[in-house]
């Protein structure tokens, strides 16, 4: 017998009660019934987004919220400033060339963050720009990028708009959208929302919205417009995910159990051990300077193949993790710490790790990446 543990950046662990909440019997989506757990949906939302406005849901991965955002809010020639520092910031920038904006983008190294004032400068040389495209965590390096500078700079100019990839940000650390002035944000389900994939989120600002009377590129099934006026009685344009709603409503009946304090706390903690761990090991992070507390991004170490390493844990130990993409694929490993997950799921992580790695050949020396995370883990939470 061997157990599976999933620690991958998405999907991630579905928490039991959820499961349990998503096996009732199916309701039909028109239903009073539907209705009111919707509702109690919409003001869920509104809590974890920290906003007064409504969030959209639709049935989709978190790429349906991007590709929508883009649709609805821009109109073709427009100008964006699209960050790419990794695959998912490169997705902003082929999602908006795909629907004929101008696209101009600011290339940063991989395992580092956006500097706030090559935006800023951006913004000034370009002039007319219409909006700045990035994310929070850039999930396929393990970087956070510093939204609030970038939403400051971003609010000075009346018709540029600050869009936000949050799919691996919303519910693993402070993102206050109506606080710091972000225009849109999205995320997906299968991240620290603990739900299996199929929901997207868009959160959109009414200066957003104006940008929505503007815009004349063409959508049907991702119309913002339509999916507020629906959502706003307690209904979804077009047929829901059922299921993945109601299980939506334990989730966010779980997150305010626990606090929006708690939860990115928690997050906390758990990315700091997880840090701590792989250092202790001997091993790089990827990205050291910025790093997300969705997950960490780790150095393969000399001679060792990041994909093996992900192989043996997987197949040898039943433990999921990422490995790198594009030119990193091979380079480095991503170890997840979002959503349902806790400190003995790290220190499994760890241990799991330190087993691939010897299998490997890599020499530990009495090294322990468990212990160090236990030294940050058994401080009193």
């Amino acid at each position: 017998m061997k157990k599976q543990y999933l620690l991958a950046p998405g999907p991630t662990p579905v928490p039991p009660r959820v499961l349990q909440a998503m096996s009732m019997p199916i309701l039909h989506h028109r239903a009073p019934a539907y209705k009111a757990v919707f509702e109690e949906v919409r003001d869920g939302l509104k809590y974890l987004f920290q906003t007064k406005e409504e969030v959209l849901v639709f049935a989709s991965s978190g790429t349906g919220a991007m590709e929508g955002t883009i649709a609805n809010l821009f109109s073709p020639g427009d100008k964006v400033i699209a960050v790419n520092g990794g695959k998912f910031g490169e997705r902003w920038g082929q999602i908006a060339a795909g629907y004929g904006l101008e696209v101009i983008t600011i290339d940063v190294p991989w395992g580092t963050a956006v500097k706030p004032e090559d935006i800023a400068d951006c913004l000034a040389r370009e002039g007319n720009v219409r909006g700045v495209l990035t994310q929070a965590s850039e999930t396929s390096t393990g970087v956070m990028h510093p939204i609030k500078v970038i939403a400051d700079i971003v609010k000075k100019y009346d018709q540029t708009i600050l869009v936000v990839d949050a799919i691996t940000g919303v519910g693993v650390f402070d993102l206050p959208m109506d606080a710091w002035g972000l225009d849109v944000v999205v995320t997906g389900s299968q991240k620290a929302l603990m739900l299996p994939p199929g929901l997207a989120f868009a959160a959109v600002s009414q200066k957003a919205w104006g940008f929505n009377q503007q815009s004349t590129l063409p959508r049907y099934y991702f119309d913002f417009a339509k999916e507020l006026k629906n959502a706003k009685k307690g209904q979804n344009a077009y047929t829901p995910a059922v299921s993945l709603i109601i299980g939506l409503r334990e989730v966010l009946s779980m997150i305010k159990e626990e606090t929006l304090e708690g939860v990115f706390a928690r997050h906390a903690r758990l990315a700091s051990a997880t840090r701590a761990g792989v250092q202790a090991l001997g091993l790089e992070l990827f990205a050291p300077d910025a790093p997300s507390n969705a997950v960490t991004a780790v150095k393969a170490p000399e001679g060792v193949d990041g994909q093996e390493v992900v192989k043996v844990l997987r197949d040898d130990y039943g433990v999921t993790i990422a490995g790198g993409q594009d030119h990193a694929k091979g380079k480095i490993f991503r170890l997840a710490h979002l959503g349902y997950v806790d400190d003995l799921d790290v220190l499994t992580g760890l241990a799991a790790l330190e087993m691939a790695l010897m299998d490997l050949g890599y020499e530990l020396n009495e090294r322990s990446g468990v212990r160090a995370a236990q030294m940050i883990l058994k401080v009193k939470k």
